[in-house]
């Protein structure tokens, strides 16, 4: 019963993150209304989400902040190869093409978590899980608008997306080698340190601080999209990584595309179609599909997996 509770409080921690990172585009819209630019955005993330969790450690455990100095690759997979390549692609995606678009190459991810899950961690590529990745491809179509939409994708867009949904499905991949050594905490925490001086380099610093600075305003959205997107749900999803398999986590947190929609016709002003509430639709099958408790066919125990 107790490994049950765990693994349901796993699928909340990872459905929150999907939640949390869905809110993201309200902090983008405003913080690039005022003249701050994807790398930036990229950038003020990081600076804002390592400092803070550095200190929650110091404060809770500072014990968890070492690590081994041959583990330092693993955190960089996390930290710069995942997060900041990432953020790199992605909102290059969107602003090449349309947040639609880049959302749905996005997720992409699970495919890519089922394949590498299953090369290096041997986890079983299921028929279930194979019907919630198409579910949620299907999903994703249906709420960016895409079916029937007639948009054009430029090559170069079309592999900036999905690598975009490669290095978001490597988080996973990377984050669970962590999470066989580490602690949640010290795995978060480590992979924005690493991350940080990699967005530091492209993200523009002084002039990132300078346009920040200028606005009360301006210093609320990029503290907002420093915890509330990014703190909290890296800490959340990686939590939750570690009772679950990344393919099943990598499907969870297809959430967020639904909480985008929701936030865009709501605050935004955008369509409400049919199309787009059926791909809701899918998309929460998914969810449930895989969280349908089994009876072990030995034990009739109940399991998740």
């Amino acid at each position: 019963m107790k490994s049950n509770g765990k693994s349901r409080q796993a699928v909340f921690s990872v459905i929150l993150a999907g939640v949390l990172w869905g809110i993201i585009s309200i902090f983008i819209k405003n913080l690039s209304a005022g003249g701050i630019d994807a790398l930036q955005i990229s950038f003020v993330r990081m600076a804002v989400a390592a400092p803070l969790f550095t200190i929650f450690i110091l404060i809770k455990d500072k014990a968890k902040l070492c690590i081994k100095p041959k583990d330092i690759w693993i955190f960089i997979g996390t930290g710069v190869v995942s997060v900041v390549l990432f953020n790199i692609f992605y909102f290059y995606t969107m602003i090449k093409s349309q947040a639609s678009i880049a959302v749905v190459l996005l997720y992409t991810s699970p495919v890519f978590v089922m394949l590498l899950s299953a090369i290096f961690f041997k986890e079983k590529i299921t028929g279930v899980k194979v019907i919630a990745v198409l579910l949620t491809l299907a999903g994703c179509v249906l709420v960016a608008g895409l079916a029937g939409g007639g948009y054009t994708v430029t090559p170069v867009v079309l592999l900036t997306g999905l690598g975009a949904g490669l290095f978001y499905a490597l988080y996973t991949i990377f984050g669970r080698v962590a999470l066989e050594k580490y602690d949640t905490l010290t795995v978060t925490v480590w992979t924005f340190l690493m991350g940080l001086p990699a967005a530091a380099a492209v993200g523009k610093p002084v002039q990132t601080v300078s346009i920040l600075i200028a606005s009360p305003r301006m210093i609320l959205f990029g503290i907002g999209i420093g915890i509330f997107s990014t703190v909290l749900p890296y800490f959340f999803y990686t939590s939750g990584l570690k009772y679950m398999d990344g393919g099943k986590a990598a499907i969870l947190v297809a959430v967020e595309p639904i909480v985008g929609a929701v936030i865009g016709m709501t605050v935004y002003g955008e369509s409400r179609g049919a199309g787009k509430i059926a791909g809701i639709a899918l998309i929460l099958a998914a969810i449930v599909l895989l969280n349908i408790p089994k009876k072990n066919k030995t034990k009739g125990e109940i399991n998740n997996e």
